[in-house]
């Protein structure tokens, strides 16, 4: 009885001091570990477009990200495909492209599901793509306020890009026509790559 009571003390104590020491997060943990430290601009969690399953941005922290809203109906929509060339390129390397549907130009009609049959079936997309939501004016979700606040440029049109470094901050952001191939965005990923 009495080391029943010593266990139940222990277990109560270790409770009472909180969560364990944090270990790296991974892109499958969804959520960021305790103790972790996760900059204010990944703050948000937003659901999987597959499946709606909520996706903390923090387990992307210390990553090279590339935000970018989308839309299946659009003069632009083949940089799908140019960003998919990019994750797969760079992707070992330390960037993530962050995909945002968006039916604030109105290109963007089909459902989550619809979205995410479009991009896997014609673009073979493979990088995190997140559900439909509003990326411009008074209903932008909290993430895209944030970037055009930083960089004092909201999207103007479909597949604006904002560039972010591993230390979570905003470097570059990138008018629609700058396509995922362009010179100056590659140089501008690839020191960030490079910087630890």
């Amino acid at each position: 009885m009495k080391s029943l009571a010593a266990l139940a003390a222990v277990l109560t104590g270790s409770l009472l001091a909180g969560p364990a020491p944090a270990v790296a997060a991974t892109p499958a943990d969804g959520a960021p570990q305790a103790g972790s430290s996760c900059p204010a601009l990944l703050q948000y969690t937003f659901p999987r477009l597959q499946d709606e399953k909520p996706q903390a941005l923090c387990q992307y922290r210390g990553r090279v990200l590339l935000v970018v809203n989308t839309a299946s109906y659009c003069g632009y929509t083949p940089q799908y495909q140019g960003l998919e060339d990019l994750y797969s390129r760079y992707r070992d390397k330390g960037l993530v492209v962050l995909g945002f549907p968006s039916n604030d130009f109105n290109q963007e009609s089909g459902d989550n599901k619809q979205i995410a049959d479009f991009c896997e079936n014609t673009f073979g997309v493979k990088f995190p793509m997140f559900g439909k939501t509003s990326v411009a004016g008074k209903d932008a979700n909290p993430l895209f306020r944030q970037l055009a606040a930083q960089t004092g440029k909201a999207p103007a049109w479909n597949f604006h890009k904002y560039l972010i470094g591993r230390d979570g901050k905003v470097v570059a952001q990138f008018a629609s026509r700058t396509t995922p191939s362009d010179p100056q965005l590659l140089k501008a990923l690839e020191q960030q790559l490079a910087a630890h």
